[in-house]
């Protein structure tokens, strides 16, 4: 509670002069920015659902305001165009249309917020200086005294410096800084802006006893109309003209503002939940109702557009409000305070508002952010400072138009380049290409779809898999169906889909098979298993798996089994075989036990493996960091055995075989040896007990022998990296990483 009256009191005192500043840039009646403001806070502040988004007159609708208040020829009949465009927002709000902010880009967003903080610091500069020409408020690149903002700031260095105000302004600005640097104020609970606003105020009585150099004027102070009387407070108010309601152009001007209004609302929304610390999501539609009831209020007593603002949001913010009744008492302060103290209220010197602002502005486009884009790369660096530049020198709207239309261009070209998942798998008929499309396929797919049917080479296999897919634009399948079905056969290009919805009426059909067969079994040599498994290993450890499907290999496999490899590696839970070769169900045999070590039992599943199931490739497969090896290795430097050491006397026969690699004094400086050391010591053992298991299986193995003899079978050792998920072969005159060129 107190921390939001503490903000509301801030976001008042810094909202007081936007108001105005915004109604004069518009051509609108000073009063009509005040009556904004009152209804931004009080009345959108209460129906709205955001936390700490704060409405009222919005510098991006200047613009729009002053072109509809000069076609239209009055003011009283832009409120009717303002009540028009509050029903309309209404609509929008009740058909859900909040719904789009979903789609803005976080980096048009982003910029956005950037783009703001700029203008912050360059709009206020002038204002810090006591150079006050431009309404405040006013956030255009080109300025009604036909400055812009470069131009208003070069006029500073010609030596247009209030100094009394530039005194006031810088005061405050070192306040601001040192007010959020020190830990004791900083934790004092007292917002430091108010007491900028307050040391304002005093540095100024205090600056006007030294003379006209020194003394700040009205026109570098808060300028609220004063009224004499209540009678005299309400001729301030304008009532729309009703009598206009026969007239096509104020609904256009209604239209306009409903659709402009609505635009930089959800904008500005989003910017705001980006910026609570307690990232609180405000729910769009309701916002857009809650504007619209807003705007139909405005219009009716006489106030300006409101919307959403980025500004007076942040402000809250950093102020540290916490809910949305910030919002709804600076409204109210609004009304007191312009009703009841006007002429304390005019006291305040428009530089200690800048200093604030500046400040604001400084957190917003912090060069932290910058950096973080950065890094992000060009597809969100680049929309995102296209958007800051195309806002600093345009305004608000149209540079937020811009950046979106980037980022579109951005999405399409992201989308014509990688818009699915491509995978090639080697097969012994030719590779397969496997294209996965994505869960919503669009008819932004459909230039890429197209380029990469147009690209498939003739004799090629492509498997087009929609397991994953809930949407498929009409024309992306019948550009799918043709391809399919006449394009592809033409072309000698092989066609199989999977996974698509039955309502699409494209069935699963299997010409080449995803996993291992009979047929295929007998048609691969050993090195060319070796290299299916090298190049499912490079999709493993490069994050471009394959995606399978395991029901038609579970029912045709029911049968009998033809895998083409079997696999001797350890129990450790980071080494699962199947993954690690990126393989399906019934590819490989996989045989488990810790430090894979061979035993009688583990060298008859091999056996059994190789000569009875067919398969072409036994690969013994050791990793880093392996634990049942620095057991093996501890136990034998401590001279105990597994018994002994931890009552397991089962690990002896894994331990004691592990042992065998180790030579007679390798393990007598273990104890002495620093961690990255005996990681080292450790990972080379693992691999020599590879390279002795291998030896071991074919030594042992009178059947495994005669097939490697034969030619029939390879026996190979392997390393896999735990850290980096790459698995290196050993016996280099057996391995080939690359396609390999046997028939």
């Amino acid at each position: 509670m107190f921390r939001d009256l503490s903000a509301s009191l801030v976001v008042f005192l810094v909202a007081l002069p936007l108001c105005l500043g915004i109604a004069l840039a518009s051509g609108a009646p000073l009063f009509s920015g005040i009556v904004a403001g009152i209804v931004g806070g009080i009345v959108v502040g209460a129906l709205s659902g955001s936390h700490t988004s704060v409405s009222g007159p919005a510098a991006g609708l200047t613009a729009v305001v002053a072109a509809q208040i000069a076609n239209l020829g009055a003011f009283d009949a832009l409120l009717l165009a303002v009540v028009i465009g509050g029903v309309i927002q209404i609509g929008l709000g009740i058909a859900k249309a909040g719904a789009l902010s979903a789609f803005f880009p976080s980096s048009v967003i982003k910029g956005l917020l950037a783009a703001i903080g700029v203008i912050l610091i360059l709009k206020q500069l002038p204002h810090l200086l006591g150079h006050d020409n431009d309404p405040e408020g006013e956030m255009s690149f080109s300025q009604p005294d036909h400055e812009n903002t470069f131009s208003e700031i070069a006029t500073i260095l010609q030596g247009e410096v209030h100094f009394g105000a530039a005194v006031v302004g810088f005061s405050s600005l070192v306040l601001m800084v040192l007010w959020a640097r020190l830990k004791v104020l900083k934790n004092s609970g007292i917002p430091a802006p108010l007491v900028v606003v307050l040391a304002g105020v005093a540095i100024q009585f205090v600056l006007s006893r030294f003379g006209d150099g020194w003394s700040i004027d009205t026109s570098h102070l808060v300028q609220i109309p004063i009224a004499k009387s209540l009678a005299e407070f309400g001729s301030f108010l304008t009532f729309p003209d009703f009598s206009q309601w026969t007239n096509p152009a104020v609904y256009v001007a209604g239209v306009t503002i409903a659709m402009v209004a609505s635009l930089e609302t959800l904008l500005n929304l989003e910017a705001a939940d980006k910026l609570d610390p307690r990232r609180r999501n405000s729910p769009g539609s309701r916002e857009l109702w809650a504007q619209g009831v807003g705007n139909m209020v405005a219009g009716f007593i006489g106030g300006i557009p409101v919307t959403s603002v980025v500004v007076r949001s942040s402000v809250n913010i950093n102020a540290g409000a916490t809910s949305k009744l910030s919002a709804i008492l600076h409204g109210v302060l609004l009304l007191v305070c312009v009703g009841l103290f006007p002429v304390y209220l005019n006291m305040v010197p428009l530089a200690a508002l800048a200093a604030i602002l500046i400040y604001t502005g400084s957190k917003l486009a912090s060069p932290k952010l910058f950096r973080d884009m950065w890094e992000q790369g060009r597809y969100q660096f680049a929309p995102f400072i296209i958007t800051v530049v195309a806002i600093i020198f345009s305004d608000l709207l149209i540079g937020i138009l811009i950046g979106l239309a980037v980022s579109v261009l951005f999405i399409l070209n992201s989308n014509l380049r990688r818009p699915i998942r491509r995978v090639v798998e080697r097969h012994i008929d030719g590779d397969v290409v496997h294209v996965e499309l994505a869960n919503q396929v669009s008819f932004l797919n459909r230039a890429a779809l197209d380029t990469m049917f147009n690209q498939a080479k003739p004799g090629s296999k492509m498997l087009l898999d929609a397991s994953e897919t809930d949407y498929i634009d009409p024309d992306v399948l019948s550009l799918i169906r043709e391809f399919k079905e006449e394009t592809g056969p033409t072309r000698g290009v092989s066609v199989r889909l999977r996974g698509f919805r039955d309502k699409y009426a494209l069935p699963d059909e299997t010409q080449f098979e995803d996993f291992s067969t009979g047929a295929v079994q007998d048609r691969l040599t050993p090195r060319q298993v070796l290299d299916i498994l090298a190049e499912g290993n490079k999709r493993f450890h490069t994050d471009r798996r394959i995606s399978r499907g395991y029901g038609r290999p579970i029912d045709t496999t029911v049968g009998g089994q033809s895998p083409l490899a079997a696999v001797l590696n350890c129990i450790d839970s980071r080494v699962p075989a199947e993954l690690v070769f990126d393989l399906g169900v019934c590819d490989i045999f996989s045989v488990r036990v810790a430090g894979n070590v061979i035993g009688t039992n583990s060298l008859g599943s091999l056996e059994y493996a190789a000569t009875v199931a067919g398969a072409k490739l036994i690969l013994v497969m050791g990793h880093t960091h392996c634990g049942a090896v620095a057991s093996a290795v501890n136990l034998l430097e401590t001279q105990k055995d597994a018994e002994q050491d931890n009552g397991r006397p089962h690990m002896r026969a894994i331990v004691s075989e592990i042992q065998e690699s180790v030579e007679g004094d390798e393990c007598r400086s273990v104890a002495t040896m620093q961690p990255e050391a005996m990681d080292d010591f450790v990972d080379r053992i693992a691999k020599k007990n590879v390279e002795r298991t291998v030896r071991e299986i074919v030594t042992r193995s009178h059947a495994i022998r005669s097939a490697v003899d034969a030619g029939d079978l390879l026996v190979v050792g392997a390393m896999y990296d735990v850290k980096t998920g790459v698995v290196s072969f050993l016996t280099a005159d057996t391995v080939s990483t690359s396609p390999s060129s046997e028939p």
